[in-house]
């Protein structure tokens, strides 16, 4: 029988690993505690309320909320709960086939997209692209959608879609 040998990684590929696996340790934490503190929702709420605010009539099938937001359907059901609670999300069956659910933006979860956007876009600014030109800015948009494709094809990264 055959072994083969693992195909370690290289100096600089572990490198560029130990910095990537640096940004995914530090950026979620540093968004989540802007959010927390600026506007009283976590950065996966913030999430559902931006897409939801991008859908067509601010509506959404919670499966398709899920895949946006990049959480499981438990955990979207959670956040929406919470939402929903504060008044900026309802829920619904979907009219055109009851095995779905709906998610709609209310006019309150409007006005809090509104309120929490400018501050969250300036410090997605300020971690991320200030510091980036914007041939790294492209370069970072083509990196991201490689390796989120390499990880699930059939659900590529929403900024290619």
């Amino acid at each position: 029988m055959e072994t083969s040998e693992p195909r370690w990684l290289s100096s600089d590929e572990r490198a560029a690993w130990m910095t990537l696996m640096g940004v995914f340790m530090r950026l979620p934490a540093a968004l989540d505690t802007q959010l927390q503190r600026d506007a009283g929702i976590s950065h996966f709420e913030y999430g559902i309320l931006a897409g939801l605010s991008e859908a067509p009539g601010r509506t959404m099938r919670m499966s398709e909320l899920a895949l946006l937001a990049e959480g499981s359907l438990a955990r979207l059901s959670q956040a929406v709960g919470r939402l929903e609670r504060r008044g900026w999300v309802s829920r619904c069956a979907d009219p055109a086939d009851g095995r779905y659910t709906l998610a709609t933006l209310t006019a309150d979860g409007w006005d809090k997209v509104v309120e929490s956007a400018p501050g969250h876009v300036e410090h997605v600014r300020t971690l991320v692209f200030d510091s980036l030109t914007r041939a790294q800015v492209r370069q970072l948009r083509e990196i991201g959608g490689r390796i989120t494709t390499a990880i699930d094809p059939d659900h590529p990264c929403p900024g290619l879609r």
